[in-house]
């Protein structure tokens, strides 16, 4: 019976990977002209197995897993398609963008450590600088967020988009995200992306050597080497650094702790293999313009975990010194066949565990 129920996961599974690698077509994204800023009630559905077939394992390669949650919201057909996230010190609120152009603010709860919900949920149109909601598919592509200064409620953030590649700064306050205020200067060697392989992961250097810069990467654009291309927008203009492929994993989101740390989530697909996630810890002195890091991999998991379309990915530091991971899926809008997740898990070594700065 276990095993059937094991092959059963795994099947279904693999439709979920076939459909989560391949982009929403337009007319899947449910169009947001309409659309106004508000409170919505989302459904959470905690869990605390890490693997489909259950089970009180909770040590994954370096990590350790706290729980995850199920979001739905089956009444709005905006809920879905979330591609970025951004917490605030605490790991309780957070803000989420959609590739389709729409924003999501709330609180997780906890039951201890556990993830057990999300409350206080608010959902809005994602504005051009007119004040006006996107209009065009290609913009509202909207795939990484990060706060630059303040909390959720009262602050500054950039939002990066990658079909109409660009990174726009908002203003952040309890009704949600003003209309676009900046924009950050794209770099020359960003042209050459293709338009949906822009810019697919960002966030701001808490800590180290360029405390305070924008980081960003292509999801698919390599150098001669086949390595994996980023920028730092150090100063006035962008430096590029590059990030060893291994195994041809795609990029889709950084974050960074306050000691410079840089983490890099990605994905990979395969026929054979169906849909894999992997985290990546990058030092911040192994974090060089001109240089390619390696960095070191903490976790990777397949069809075996609770795992869907990873895109969005946040840290913090909990109240022992150690890392909550924060990571939340992107469902492209296919409500029936995949879910949108949001997973934590806690890092507990001696890089992590180190005074604050």
């Amino acid at each position: 019976m276990v095993l059937s129920r094991f092959w059963t996961c795994m099947a279904a599974a693999l439709v979920i990977a076939i459909i989560a690698v391949r982009p929403a077509p337009a007319e899947t994204k449910p169009d947001i002209a309409a659309l106004e800023a508000g409170p919505i009630a989302v459904l959470s559905a905690p869990f605390t197995s890490f693997s489909r077939t259950g089970g009180s394992e909770t040590r994954f390669g370096k990590l350790d897993f706290r729980g995850g949650l199920v979001l739905s919201a089956p009444e709005l057909p905006n809920f879905g398609g979330w591609s970025g996230i951004a917490v605030d010190a605490d790991a309780k609120g957070f803000v989420a963008v959609s590739d389709s152009g729409v924003w999501m603010t709330g609180k997780i709860t906890y039951d201890g450590v556990h993830p057990q919900s999300v409350t206080d949920v608010r959902m809005g149109p994602i504005f051009a600088q007119d004040g006006q909601p996107l209009r065009r598919t290609r913009d509202r592509d909207a795939e990484a967020v990060a706060l630059v200064s303040g909390t959720i409620t009262n602050g500054s953030l950039l939002v990066a988009f990658e079909q109409n590649s660009r990174i726009a700064r908002y203003d952040m306050s309890r009704d949600g995200l003003s209309p676009a205020r900046s924009f950050l200067e794209k770099p020359k060697t960003a042209r050459s992306m293709r338009r949906n392989n822009g810019f697919e992961a960002m966030t701001i250097l808490k800590g180290g050597p360029f405390k305070g810069a924008a980081i960003a990467m292509s999801e698919r654009l390599y150098d001669s080497a086949r390595n994996h291309t980023g920028w730092i927008w150090t100063g006035t203009a962008a430096q590029e650094f590059h990030l060893t492929n291994i195994g041809d994993y795609d990029v889709t989101d950084l974050a960074s702790l306050d000691d410079g740390t840089l983490f890099v989530l990605e994905r990979r697909f395969r026929w054979l293999e169906g849909i894999k996630m992997r985290l990546r810890r990058v030092s911040a002195s192994e974090l060089q313009p001109g240089l390619t890091a390696d960095g070191e991999i903490l976790i990777e998991a397949n069809l075996e975990n609770q795992i869907d379309n990873m895109e969005g990915l946040a840290v913090s530091r909990g109240s022992s010194g150690e890392t909550i991971i924060t990571m939340i899926s992107d469902d492209n809008f296919n409500h029936f066949l995949q879910r949108t997740l949001l997973l934590q898990f806690a890092l507990k070594d001696a890089k992590t565990a180190k005074t604050r700065p």
